[in-house]
């Protein structure tokens, strides 16, 4: 890689404003001082800037996944289970990306993997309220009183679950119900309906932080636009 290139892509300035650096002898490369911007850098190479050294950026991978059934949310396991991970091990991703967030391993939809960690610390934090929808089957049909209780919050053993709407879903059976929250306790969902002595055949997320599963099939991903890389760092 050029020298200028290689200043550019640790994020100190632009290419130009680079090569206007290395030309006025402010860029050392292993020590000396080089003034030809077309210099070449090698991977062992040390590039400095008023006495710091200057290290490449990891480029930035936001990879959404329509999560199948009976795959975890984790990077590996232990007893050799199916993980996400081994779902995008074929698309020669060489920066090491995670999950953001858990989704249960009988639990499919929407689920986010990035090596921003920053945004992924932001993105769970409970403070900035992020917004998921999910799609629940359940095993008989959701009475309108359970209904009500559920919208205006249950009380369980681990203080009261709040939830921002919920729903039957129009022209399906009173089984199928929509229901949108931003908290992100453990099973938070489950256990809502299980309170009330339900159980959750089904549980699918459609919507999360402002993504949809729109045009991508059970079981596969893609790479986020940068407009909807913009939008998501805007939840946040």
């Amino acid at each position: 890689m050029k020298l200028n290139k290689y200043i550019a892509h640790t994020g100190l300035c632009s290419r130009r404003k680079a090569a206007e650096l290395v030309k006025s002898g402010q860029i050392k490369l292993n020590g000396e001082v080089h003034i030809n911007p077309a210099t070449e850098v090698k991977n062992e190479d040390k590039v400095e800037y008023e006495g710091k050294e200057l290290t490449l950026e990891e480029k930035k991978i936001y990879l959404l996944m329509n999560k199948p059934k009976n795959v975890l949310t984790t990077v590996s396991d232990d007893r050799g289970r199916a993980t996400v991970i081994d779902i995008i091990r074929g698309e020669k991703i060489e920066e090491r990306i995670y999950p953001v967030g858990r989704l249960d391993r009988n639990t499919t939809g929407l689920l986010l993997l990035t090596n921003d960690g920053d945004l992924a610390k932001k993105l769970s934090h409970p403070s900035h309220e992020v917004k998921k929808i999910y799609e629940v089957l359940l095993n008989r049909d959701l009475t309108p009183p359970d209904l009500k209780k559920i919208r205006r919050g249950l009380e369980l053993e681990d203080g009261l679950a709040p939830v921002d709407a919920i729903d039957y879903i129009k022209g399906m059976p009173k089984n199928m119900i929509g229901i949108e929250i931003h908290i992100g306790r453990n099973r938070i969902v489950r256990r809502i309906f299980e309170h009330l002595d339900y159980h959750v055949e089904k549980l699918d997320r459609v919507y999360y932080a402002g993504l949809t599963k729109k045009d991508l099939p059970r079981g596969w991903n893609r790479h986020l636009t940068e407009q909807e890389v913009v939008l998501l760092k805007h939840f946040t």
